[in-house]
């Protein structure tokens, strides 16, 4: 099984802005095999670095068909009359934000996670021999 696989997917999404009003914007998807539960977003704001969040797999995965999360990040799926789109909200200490993002490519790039790492087979690909060493002698 190789560990070191990534895939990934840039997505055109909207930022909500106070007003109901959207801002494009671009984000990437970033899944790795050697991090099996966690998807890595990556949103591009303007000339600045990008801002990354470390989403689960299985809330965006639940979060297309109902809504699940609770705190930082919550996602669900959009409205019956709008049933392409899925909301993503993000609370820091920074502030809020809400977006909305396509569903197809979005469910595109899950399924492409799951052929690579199966649901319920995840643990085949973290290395515990790394990850015990890691936490028991940082370098």
């Amino acid at each position: 099984m190789n560990r070191s696989t990534i895939i990934s997917a840039e997505l055109a999404l909207r930022l909500v802005v106070p007003d109901r009003t959207t801002v494009p914007l671009l984000a990437e998807m970033e899944y790795a095999a050697g991090d099996p539960y966690a998807v890595r977003m990556l949103f591009y704001v303007g000339n600045d670095d990008p801002v990354e969040w470390i989403f689960a797999r299985e809330l965006l995965t639940v979060g297309i068909v109902r809504r699940v999360g609770d705190g930082d990040v919550q996602v669900w799926p959009g409205e019956p009359d709008d049933d392409r789109i899925v909301h993503i909200a993000l609370s820091s200490p920074f502030g809020d934000a809400l977006f909305e993002v396509p569903l197809p490519p979005m469910a595109d790039f899950l399924h492409r996670t799951y052929r690579m790492v199966p649901a319920g087979r995840e643990p085949e690909f973290i290395d515990m021999e790394s990850e015990l060493e890691n936490l028991l002698w940082p370098s």
